[in-house]
């Protein structure tokens, strides 16, 4: 409801907003607003409410994307007639402008009608929602628009144009400047205004008599913009005579029975001669605002033209909703449902051909992405539950005979047997010979073929044909044997005497009727004129060819209208509006009526009523569509449907049907998010029907090309999938009471819109979705309905396969055995090796390999048998997939090689993706073999074949194997780039935005690795280029790495003015995540950004420290914490800040110990003892290397380990040496040292050590005997080392802090 009034509030706006247009009046341009704001929103339910802020966020990331590129949503508002300014996401507001009025009243139309929502939600939602959608109601966009901001807009165009139409909103006089009087305008009356010009005032033109006159500031409101085009077009004949009601009649549209309230004796064969007191039952509509309407008398059954004045309600008169007059003209905008069937059935099965019934499957099922399929919720259970019954279905299934030839479907008819589902074929035009006309002869036998066929009181079908040609047609085709129009005058002037004379008053009329309208031909409007008249008025009892009246009165009219006689022209046009509001099809054949339809509109609209505007809208739309001008019918049908919006109470019209007609006229104008539109609010609506289902689906796949961007043979969209789903909600409900032959013929259709279905939600890895459907089709069917022994089996295969992908390989298995079950024991046939390919499939997916080569082997043999070498590959590729999972790795090979082999000798064809899905497990083969050049070889076969067939599909899978290949298999950084900007031109075409920022963030490490400064700035390009699709896509946390990124290259590049920016911002858009987590590990990262680099280290302590240290300890991410103490520890030795690491290395010891990390334990033993030695306090520093030494590993496993302890007994005996000055204690740790050095065989370690020793012993021991033991020792390692010369006096000790600190240990 709140849609409802929202669009009829829109009507009502356009033509009045606060105030009227004299506010607006002394607007300056620069005062208009020249954008119009749309707010998108998700809504859900039936009562269509605000949907969750999760849908919202969907909606606006979406929004995001089109920032980026509008390319899509540019094509979309042309369509729309708008034009396209911004887009706000954040807001969901999308500002549109318009240069015209035309364009306001188009997309206002749209809007109103409900076509705005649709065609957002086309643009806007994933193809995945319309099959995710299907039972839940009202799911969609809803779309607002600020009316006062557009009433303005258009407002301010109609000011700019000049000349507008407007009623006025009071009571005012004008001065005149036609007549001695004042123009007098009421409230309401529509007349034409110019603005003023200087200071002249405004100018307003009546449109009843042509008046015109003057005032300064009229009080007026502009009409909508469909009455201000209409008026617009009819500027030449604008006037109407009056646009008053013709007289006070209560009701507006009426039907029933009214009395006479007055004599009138009738002036003409076409109108009633009526006393005060007689019955008088309206023969159609008695339209108030019209001077005449058809009639008859209750007493004698004359029918003619009565006067609205002259009559006034009886009892059994009401007011009337319908404005169709039988059920031919209802039937205008409707199509036969036996042709829509058939139609939509041979359509759905060209679109969706299947190739289930000939084409075996390879088995790549282990190969799906088990996470991404999605099952209604139990439906596997259920089906494991109800195996007995499903068992039992299918072999009732299996039971039908093949149907009767009645029952076939063929697509039959093209789109004009839809249009003129309901016409009969047309009749003949008659032909007569002229004979020359003889002055004095009075022989009129030539004359009585012509005069026999004319003289007929009722229309006969020929007559149609007669006053529907053109001159030029009844001069060359009709009548013959003349030699010139002349010739053909005259003799008709001669048939005119005669009739005139013998009394013979139809043909009489007929004659005149047809000599008028060779002389308008000719352009002798006056003679045409007289004879025109003559045919009205000759004498009769009364006018029962009413399609000869009306063509009489439309050819006089048009002429009365050319010698701008406007009186007559008024008094007849009244009269030809009585004709089509009362009788059906009085103007089939009438040339030229269109100007006088518009006469009767024009009419209807000054008189404010909408009921008989709506039914001109409808003339007008069948006329211009017989004519076959569909640009014409558009603004008619859409103005229609827009009547039936605002009026849905009081109009009596099937929308459904009429949004169809509107989605057929769009497809035709090459319109298709309107067309498909269409065909989403006719489904929408209550009064939808199976046969408008189905002609909306027909709508959807036409346009599928042009409006989601796929080729129609291909695949079907998924915007058809609420169309199968209530088609077969309809045929379920249709088929119930049906006999034999009506069940068949819905049971074909019920089966191909099954099939359709379940493939949608295979393709979208909805494989539980599909199952649930093919079961719902095989539980109604029953046998003998409607269904061939081929079509059957198809079934069953499909739902077999639809088995195996949803895990339940063991009912795929049960159904194909009851299909081989039925097939003959001694006859093969090729849909067996099908079958049996298949079985081989499910029973290898149950683990039955046995059975499985055993199915395939006897599959290849029916390939072999039938020579049906395609599907003999298949076979033979599944024969050696199975041996690959059994282990048999060479005889796989040979099964797959073999595979290629037949698959390379076929000429192209639909096997394409069957041979490249081949190559591609070979490869994956070889390359597991380590034979790297084949693997390579089958893989770039399979792409080069997938760019030959143009499947993009399969080009992106042979990429990224290629990719696999040379990042991490065979790593080749060019090579790799180069397949993975394929990937990304590819992904690009798809419109794939988020795999294609992935990509681009792996084409930018891939230049990093390449170390140079060229590759550093192609590796920045490649940063930004995803950082931009990560925005719009409003994926944050990838937004927030990609600044990192950014920041990151800036630094390797030396451009230390940027880096801070982008850390910032990165920093900025991860703490908008709210993600706690999430700031922990950007945090870090920002840090190691500067820790991994050799300048502005210093900066990663504020990151680690200050930023990133206390959420972990606040959040007890203790790996977090330890892990960062560790790099402060680290970070702050190199930058010589020992007394602030010791705190974080107190920090890693604890948290190891707690955790009972032992080697993080010793490596913040280790650094302790560093820092302590560092800051000169050797106690501890002995004390925290001898606690690390106790952490290690006995027995010593791995030289690094060996060295270590060389290492640390050294350090500690240097502390020990030189530092505690205690030489006896350093000399046992240097022995212990040289012991480690001497289990490595670190010669140079030794040479250290035992020249150490030898001036301890030298020097401060005083033990002669070791010291020249050591001291030869360092002599021969000084030989071998090639140094020249040993050093062990006295004077060679100092601080081991600053020999520490100088190697940097």
């Amino acid at each position: 409801m709140g849609t409802l009034t929202n669009q009829r509030r829109m009507e009502r706006g356009l033509s009045r907003d606060a105030g009227s247009m004299r506010g607006t009046l002394s607007m300056s341009e620069d005062s208009l607003p020249t954008a119009l704001p749309m707010l998108l929103t998700m809504v859900e339910g039936p009562d269509r409410l605000p949907g969750e802020e999760e849908s919202q966020e969907v909606l606006r990331g979406k929004l995001r994307i089109l920032q980026a590129d509008s390319t899509e949503v540019n094509a979309l508002f042309m369509e729309l007639s708008a034009h396209l300014l911004s887009i706000n996401s954040e807001e969901k507001v999308i500002f549109v402008t318009f240069r015209t009025f035309e364009e306001i009243w188009k997309f206002t139309t749209y809007y109103t009608i409900g076509l705005l929502g649709q065609c957002m939600e086309s643009l806007l939602l994933d193809q995945e929602f319309w099959l995710s959608s299907l039972d839940q109601e009202g799911m969609g966009i809803e779309v607002s628009i600020q009316e006062d901001t557009l009433n303005l807009m258009y407002k301010g165009i109609l000011l700019q144009d000049g000349s507008l139409f407007a009623s006025c909103s009071s009571n005012q006089m004008f001065d005149s400047s036609t007549s001695g009087g004042d123009l007098y305008l009421e409230q309401g009356d529509i007349a034409q205004f110019e603005p003023p010009f200087l200071d002249s005032g405004w100018t307003v033109l009546c449109l009843g008599d042509g008046a015109r006159g003057t005032k300064p500031k009229p009080a007026l409101e502009p009409v909508i913009p469909f009455y201000q085009w209409f008026l617009k077009s009819c500027a030449e004949n604008i006037l109407v005579g009056s646009g008053k009601p013709a007289c006070d009649f209560p009701l507006q549209f009426a039907r029933g029975t009214c009395l006479a309230t007055a004599d009138y004796i009738a002036e003409g064969p076409d109108e009633l001669s009526v006393a005060p007191g007689d019955r008088i039952t309206i023969v159609g509509l008695l339209v108030s605002c019209f001077d005449w309407f058809t009639g008859r008398m209750e007493a004698t059954g004359a029918v003619g033209l009565v006067k609205t004045s002259l009559v006034k309600p009886a009892n059994n008169i009401c007011e009337s909703a319908d404005i169709f007059l039988d059920q031919e003209e209802r039937m205008f905008f409707s199509l036969k449902e036996e042709q829509v069937i058939e139609e939509t059935t041979a359509l759905l099965k060209k679109t969706s051909e299947n190739d289930i019934g000939y084409i075996y499957k390879l088995d790549l099922t282990n190969q799906q992405d088990s996470e991404k399929k999605t099952t209604p919720s139990g439906s596997s259970g259920k089906v494991d539950a109800e195996q007995p019954e499903i068992k039992r279905n299918i072999e009732i299934f299996i039971q039908g005979k093949v149907p009767s030839s009645h029952s076939t479907l063929t697509a039959v008819g093209t789109r004009e047997d839809f249009v003129h589902a309901t016409e009969t074929l047309d009749p003949k035009a008659p032909c007569f010979t002229v004979h020359p006309v003889v002055v004095e002869n009075s022989n009129t036998e030539n004359l009585i073929p012509l005069l026999s066929f004319l003289d007929s009181s009722e229309y006969k079908p020929e007559f149609g044909v007669l006053y529907g040609q053109t001159p030029e047609l009844l001069a060359s085709s009709t009548f013959v044997g003349q030699s010139d129009e002349d010739e053909l005058t005259a003799f008709l002037g001669v048939a005119r005497e005669t009739a005139r004379k013998k009394r013979l008053y139809w043909s009489q009329s007929r004659l005149c009727f047809l000599l008028g309208k060779l002389c308008a031909g000719r352009s002798k409007f006056s003679q045409a004129r007289v004879y025109f008249e003559e045919a009205l008025n000759v004498p009769r009892e009364g006018f029962t060819d009413v399609r000869l009246l009306a063509s009489i009165y439309t050819n006089l009219a048009v002429i009365y209208l050319k010698q701008k006689n406007t009186e007559k022209y008024f008094s007849l046009v009244e009269r030809f509006a009585a004709l089509i509001m009362g009788i059906p099809d009085c103007i089939v054949s009438v040339e030229n009526v269109s100007e006088v339809l518009k006469y009767v509109l024009k009419k209807a609209v000054l008189s404010h009523n909408k009921l008989a505007e709506a039914r001109a809208c409808f003339l007008l739309a069948k006329q211009h569509r017989r004519q076959n001008e569909g640009t014409s019918v558009v603004p008619y049908i859409e103005r229609l449907l827009a009547l039936s919006v605002e009026h849905s109470r009081t109009l009596n019209i099937s929308p459904s049907q009429v949004y169809l007609s509107l989605g057929r006229l769009y497809s035709e104008l090459s319109l298709p998010h309107l067309s498909v539109s269409s065909g989403r609010r006719a489904s929408l609506h209550p009064s939808v029907t199976l046969s408008d289902c189905l002609s909306g689906l027909a709508l959807v796949l036409e346009n599928s090309s042009r409006h989601f961007g796929i080729r129609q043979q291909d695949s079907i969209p998924t915007q058809a999938a609420p169309f199968l789903h209530q088609a077969l909600s309809f045929i379920e409900e249709t088929a119930v009471g049906q006999n034999d032959g009506g069940r068949d013929h819905y049971h074909a259709l019920s089966q191909v819109l099954t099939l359709c279905l379940s493939k949608l939600f295979q393709k979208h890895r909805m494989v539980g979705h599909a199952v649930c459907t093919m079961h719902g089709f095989i539980n109604r069917s029953h046998p003998s309905q409607g269904l061939s022994v081929s079509e059957r089996n198809d079934t069953l295969l499909w739902l077999g396969w639809l088995h195996i992908g949803n895990d339940q390989p063991d009912v795929a298995v049960d159904i194909l055995n009851s299909v081989l079950a039925s097939m003959p024991e001694h006859c093969t046939t090729p849909q067996e090796g099908l079958v049996l390919n298949m079985r081989g499939v499910a029973l290898r997916c149950m683990g039955d390999l046995r059975r499985a080569a055993e199915s395939y082997q006897a599959a290849i043999d029916v390939c072999e048998e039938f020579e049906d070498v395609p599907n003999w590959a298949v076979a033979q590729a599944n024969l050696g997939l199975l041996c690959l999972k059994a282990g048999a790795k060479g005889l796989a090979e040979r099964h797959l090689t073999k595979a290629v082999e037949l698959f390379s000798e076929l000429d192209e064809g639909r096997h394409e993706l069957n041979f490249i899905s081949v190559l591609l497990e070979l490869g994956q083969h070889y390359v597991k073999q380590g034979q790297l050049q084949n693997g390579k070889g089958c893989y770039e076969w399979a792409l080069l074949l997938a760019i030959k067939a143009d499947h993009s599909d399969c080009q992106l899978s042979a990429t990224r194997h290629l990719c696999h290949l040379y990042g991490t298999v065979s790593p080749d950084e060019a090579q790799c780039i180069i397949y993975n900007e394929h990937q990304l031109n590819l992904l690009r075409s798809r419109g794939d935005r988020g795999q294609e920022g992935d990509i681009l963030e792996t084409i930018s490490q891939l230049y990093l690795s390449l170390g140079t400064e060229r590759a550093f700035r192609a590796a920045l390009d490649y940063t930004k280029r995803s950082l931009g699709i990560f925005i719009d896509l409003g994926r944050r946390k990838k937004e927030a790495y990609g600044w990192l990124q950014a920041g990151k290259i800036y630094h390797m590049l030396g451009q230390t003015e940027l880096v801070d920016l982008y850390v910032q911002v990165a920093q900025d858009v991860g703490l908008s995540t709210g993600d706690t987590n999430f700031i922990l590990k950007l945090l870090e990262a920002a840090g190691d950004v500067f820790f991994n680099s050799s300048q502005d280290r210093d900066k990663a302590v504020c990151f680690y420290r200050d930023r990133a240290l206390p959420i972990a300890v606040k959040t007890g991410s203790v790996g977090t914490r330890l892990r960062l103490s560790n790099k402060l520890v680290e970070l702050m030795l190199s930058l010589k800040l020992y007394g602030e690491a010791v705190e974080f290395a107190q920090i890693t010891l604890d948290i190891s110990i707690a955790l009972g990390e032992r080697l993080n334990e010793r490596v913040a033993y280790h650094r302790l003892a560093n820092l302590y030695h560092c800051l000169g306090q050797f106690e501890l520093a002995e004390h925290y290397y001898l606690k690390t030494l106790s952490l290690c590993p006995t027995p010593l496993q791995f030289d690094e380990e060996t060295l270590y302890y060389v290492r640390v007994y050294q350090t500690l005996g240097d502390i020990i040496f030189n530092d505690l000055k205690d030489p006896y204690d350093a000399a046992g740790y240097y022995h212990l040292a040289l012991a480690a050095a001497m289990d490595l065989g670190n010669k140079r370690s030794q040479l250290q050590l035992c020249t150490r020793l030898a001036t301890i012993y030298h020097n401060f021991l005083v033990d002669r005997e070791l010291s020249l033991f050591f001291y030869q020792k360092a002599r021969g390692f000084a030989a071998d080392l090639n140094v020249r010369r040993i050093n062990i006096s006295p004077d060679q000790q100092y601080s081991s802090t600053s020999q520490y600190k100088a190697t940097g240990q």
